[in-house]
């Protein structure tokens, strides 16, 4: 496996596969590793000819007072797990080879999309989300891949993402791996080892909320209200306040207060300690009542 730090070692390990139309997977991450992100390397390495995995902290994604500085880091922890998955590359660059000295440039998707959920205002803003989308951007660039691998657990990302890249003409495709989840149910982040025993327990609430309404709209719900009630039940009852608990349309993000067969993401976040934890199901109904969920 290469560990690459410069734009230029990286375009050159890649320039022959491109030449010779190998088909290239990336998996960008953030680094602190777990299985989540290991589906990800996996789902690529089944895909793919050859796999990239990026390796960097955005801190253009951060808001002032989040936490960059405490992010979980352990590069030699993830270089020996990619290398267990068989990746080939991981580029690992130091913030001044990604933004260097003069960076004035940012790429923006409109905030019907951006200023939402994670986006709105009064959570971590826009500027989260371009922060994302230009260093995605800026990988896409530089790695040319054919596939590109988000997990569903940031749903709304991969759905900025995914138009970003239809509307800049990058001819890569993207792909959503399924959230994984540890075996109590709750959603692998690397946020999750901020979370000591009691506020892992309450944490939980978010995935039993979710499994919830699931069971709503499998018993034949169609009101969004409704499921998103038996959420809010399962985060009163451990004392979790979400900062955020929504229906949206699955593909385009427009609020939702009707199942209507269209897919439906309901998003919940929720700061749980030290930890700001994202969690989301997409669910569907059929819109003819003898037909089945």
């Amino acid at each position: 496996m290469k560990v690459l730090r410069t734009k230029a070692e990286l375009r050159d390990a890649l320039s022959e596969p491109h030449r010779s139309r190998t088909r290239v997977g990336l998996v960008p991450t953030m680094g602190a590793f777990h299985e989540g992100h290991l589906s990800l390397m996996r789902a690529a390495r089944d895909d793919c000819e050859l796999v990239v995995v990026s390796l960097f902290v955005n801190p253009t994604q951060f808001a002032p007072g989040e936490e960059l500085a405490s992010y979980p880091r352990d590069e030699a922890r993830d270089l020996a797990l990619a290398e267990g998955e068989g990746v080939d590359v991981v580029w690992a660059p130091g913030p001044e080879e990604v933004y260097p000295e003069g960076f004035a440039t940012a790429v923006e998707v409109d905030d019907a999309l951006t200023g939402v959920l994670c986006g709105d205002p009064a959570h971590r803003g826009p500027s989260h989300f371009r922060g994302v989308t230009t260093v995605v951007a800026k990988l896409f660039n530089v790695v040319r891949p054919d596939v590109a691998y988000f997990g569903q657990k940031d749903a709304q990302q991969a759905v900025v993402i995914r138009l970003m890249a239809a509307d800049l003409d990058f001819e890569v495709e993207v792909e959503v791996v399924p959230t994984v989840r540890d075996a109590d149910g709750l959603a692998m982040s690397s946020r999750n080892a901020y979370l000591d025993d009691g506020e892992r327990e309450r944490a939980l609430a978010l995935s039993r909320g979710l499994r919830a309404a699931q069971r709503e709209a499998e018993g034949g719900a169609t009101s969004a209200t409704a499921l998103l009630a038996a959420v809010e039940r399962e985060l009163r009852t451990a004392g979790v306040e979400p900062e955020y608990l929504e229906a949206r349309d699955a593909e385009d993000l427009t609020p939702v207060s009707e199942l209507s067969g269209r897919p439906v993401l309901l998003a919940v976040a929720a700061q749980v300690g030290r930890a700001r934890l994202i969690d989301n199901v997409v669910v569907a109904t059929n819109p003819d009542p003898g037909g089945t969920a």
